[in-house]
């Protein structure tokens, strides 16, 4: 295993339908429609207020590039030759968002073990805080809810999941046990918002259908024939969003390739043929979590972009970090993140 397992732990969960981005605690705490925070429905694109610059002036070099060589550099004693078993996810707590802020905390029933993490209000909102921070508000107009989690140290960091009540809603959920590793939080964080960006409603209209019968095979293949754009597995692509144009660019001579690996069903077996299949393509992928499907492919790839100086686009995984200039608002989203991320290095 040469990829932190913050991020390869997603490629099980995201190998069939998305099933990774499900939260459970959604179920349990927003079952009523006057539970719900009423933000607004909208999940538009950010918002010029300037013209953006070519190339933002990033002034704290060594700390992005600590970020992403800390966030893609296997852990201390994983030499990839064992696998160990990942503890069961626990939900400690839940809050409702509203705007920047978060309130309403509902506790979980946990084991005493982790109480102390349970209520540890402070920290929750130092990890909210840093996330706002990065992230504007009109790009998280449709994150409801904030949730605090853990599944033991050194697995998975952070997610975005649509809610059960209304697939156009997210939520973001953190591993407290991980989020004090700085870099590996931003990274992180950055990736997590990549997913907000390309997979919100005005990106992919989401499918009721599959959403509400997930099982189905007959309904899925039904949803994936009617959809003349990329499918996602929850929903079809719009025609002008970024992932409809990342994947026509990037995945149409590997796609059915990929297809028979993400077939695979006995988890060794997938793994296997999943880094077979990076290392065969391995100059198309800013990391070896990226070609777990498209929807990680552009999230890692955006994660880069943020992160690093612009490449020549000598490799076509540089090739994908400079897809993204061709958007001017998010480069300039690209150099409100930089100024955070060096603001909060000062």
């Amino acid at each position: 295993m040469t990829f932190r397992i913050v991020f390869r732990i997603h490629a099980l969960l995201l190998a069939m339908l998305l099933p990774g981005l499900a939260c459970r605690a959604v179920t349990d705490f927003l079952d009523t429609e006057e539970q719900m925070v009423h933000v607004p429905p909208t999940d538009q694109p950010f918002v010029l207020t300037e013209e953006p610059p070519q190339e933002a002036a990033v002034t704290c070099p060594a700390t992005t590039s600590a970020i992403l060589t800390a966030a893609t550099q296997p852990y201390e004693g994983d030499s990839g030759e064992e696998e160990t078993e990942v503890p069961e996810k626990q939900y400690l707590v839940t809050y409702l968002v509203s705007g920047d802020e978060i309130s309403q905390p509902y506790y979980e029933d946990i084991p005493p073990e982790f109480t102390a993490y349970q209520k540890d209000e402070a920290a929750h909102r130092e990890i909210w805080g840093f996330f706002t921070s990065l992230i504007p508000l009109e790009e998280r107009a449709t994150l409801v809810q904030f949730s605090i989690v853990t599944d033991g140290q050194n697995n998975l960091l952070a997610a975005v999941a649509q809610t059960v009540n209304d697939p156009n809603r997210w939520v973001l959920e953190v591993d407290i046990l991980d989020a004090g590793d700085s870099p590996d939080l931003t990274y992180t964080l950055i990736h997590e918002y990549a997913h907000l960006l390309t997979l919100g409603a005005s990106q992919v209209t989401p499918s009721l259908a599959i959403l509400n019968n997930p099982d189905d095979e007959d309904i899925y293949y039904q949803e994936a024939s009617a959809c003349p754009q990329y499918f996602t597995g929850k929903g079809c692509a719009q025609p002008d969003a970024y992932l409809n144009a990342f994947f026509d660019r990037f995945w149409g001579d590997i796609y059915e390739e990929w297809q028979d690996v993400n077939l695979i069903k006995d988890e060794d077996a997938y793994y296997e043929a999943l880094d077979a299949f990076y290392y065969k393509y391995e100059d198309q992928f800013v990391t070896d979590y990226a070609p777990t499907n498209p929807e990680e492919d552009i999230a890692e790839a955006f994660t880069f972009f943020v992160l690093s100086p612009r490449p020549a686009g000598d490799t076509i995984a540089e090739e994908k970090m400079l897809f993204f200039y061709e958007y001017p608002a998010l480069v300039q989203m690209r150099t409100h993140i930089l100024t955070t991320i060096c603001a909060y290095q000062r």
